[in-house]
């Protein structure tokens, strides 16, 4: 099925992990046994997963930096998924390029989401893209 599937995965994953607080190998086995993926899709949902638990705070932070008048707390915790995911590409995953992963945040986004999550997370991703851009 390919990377967006992989990408929806990782966030329904993610959010299951956000909404009962637990971040274990135990529910990333229960979520492979329950569904079937490819060799590429597998491996893309697991470097993103581990990589993102073990960046947490990190990715955090950076979403805190772009997120004016709002807290992370108060986000819909389906768009902090996505939010999660697209830093993660752009930050550790030097072979998808940023345009990519930000349209494909926003893909899923207007799947999973609302429309206006989708330019919500449009502008966080945009400004942390030319923060980075920036400082670099």
């Amino acid at each position: 099925m390919g990377r967006r599937y992989a990408r929806e995965s990782t966030m329904k994953l993610l959010y299951q992990m956000e909404i009962n607080s637990d971040y274990s190998n135990n529910i990333i086995d229960m979520f492979f046994n329950n569904n079937k993926f490819n060799l590429s899709e597998k491996e893309y949902i697991e470097d993103a997963i581990h990589t993102i638990i073990k960046n947490l705070d990190e990715i955090d932070d950076h979403i805190k930096d772009n997120i004016e008048g709002w807290e992370l707390h108060r986000l819909a915790r389906v768009d902090l998924c996505i939010l999660r995911i697209a830093i993660y590409e752009i930050v550790y995953r030097e072979d998808i390029p940023v345009e990519v992963s930000i349209n494909e945040a926003i893909e899923v986004a207007k799947t999973y989401s609302t429309d206006e999550s989708s330019k919500f997370i449009n502008g966080v991703l945009g400004g942390f893209v030319r923060r980075r851009d920036n400082n670099e």
